[in-house]
């Protein structure tokens, strides 16, 4: 049967709004999603750095959900270190913050190419039932070799001893810097100590191989065949601790210590 131009115009008209509709309906009810896996990935991370999840495990999402109880999220002035309840740390978008110049400031020179510092960041606290501060768990980010690394790094009560550190998101070589997914090479982290007795920031992933916790207390074992990667995690804890990151929120959880 043969049509009309004109019907042809239309008819194509008319599948190409249908189709619209449909790829835009999916992308929205896809979107939403994509947020809520994109929350729990962000769950799970927070508590594998804290210890409070193997990576073995397989949870369902309300498994997760009920693991991270025991974990409140607060947003911090980088700056001052106060906590500031006025943002909500569920909405709080730290990307963003940080893309928008009202929002952050420019981060001095630093071997991480971090280029922008938010004003504000969201920080974990793991509190026991006597609302006892157990842990703290600190987003930080630096480049490696090829790519930006996102994780975590959790400390102990005392700020000072690691408790675990865990990557997210990064585009590192595979088998080779990308080993900082490995389980084995993470587990090394716990029971390291980020700060000398000065308060100095001296945890660094060595060349080679460390000794236990308790024998070098300040190193960890390098990532065979990716030292620039390995450097760039030094260089992101060093960043992160000190004056420029999360200095000022850890000085005031010690200004709460019981003194030893």
């Amino acid at each position: 049967m043969q049509h009309s131009s004109l019907y042809t115009i239309v008819f194509a008209g008319i599948v190409c709004v249908v189709c619209a509709i449909l790829v835009s309906s999916s992308v929205v009810s896809l979107s939403t999603l994509q947020q809520t896996n994109a929350a729990l990935d962000k769950r799970k991370n927070v508590l594998l750095a804290a210890g409070l999840v193997q990576p073995s495990e397989k949870l369902t999402p309300a498994e997760l959900n009920d693991r991270f109880r025991v974990i409140e999220p607060v947003v911090i002035e980088m700056a001052t270190g106060m906590i500031v309840p006025e943002i909500d740390p569920s909405s709080f978008n730290q990307r963003k913050s940080v893309n928008d110049p009202k929002t952050s400031q420019v981060a001095p020179p630093n071997s991480s190419r971090i280029s922008r510092l938010p004003n504000h960041t969201v920080v974990y606290q793991v509190f026991n039932d006597s609302r006892e501060l157990q842990m703290i768990i600190l987003p930080i980010e630096g480049y490696g070799l090829w790519s930006t690394l996102y994780g975590f790094l959790a400390l102990g009560a005392d700020t000072k001893t690691i408790r675990g550190l865990t990557y997210y998101q990064h585009g590192e070589t595979p088998g080779l810097g990308g080993e900082v997914d490995n389980p084995s090479w993470k587990a090394r982290w716990p029971g390291r100590v980020a700060f000398d007795d000065n308060g100095q920031v001296v945890i660094e992933v060595i060349k080679g191989r460390a000794g236990s916790p308790q024998e070098s207390p300040y190193q960890v074992d390098g990532l065979a065949g990716a030292t620039i990667t390995s450097r760039g995690v030094t260089n992101m804890l060093q960043f992160w601790l000190g004056k420029n990151g999360y200095r000022p929120y850890l000085e005031k959880l010690r200004e709460k210590q019981p003194p030893s």
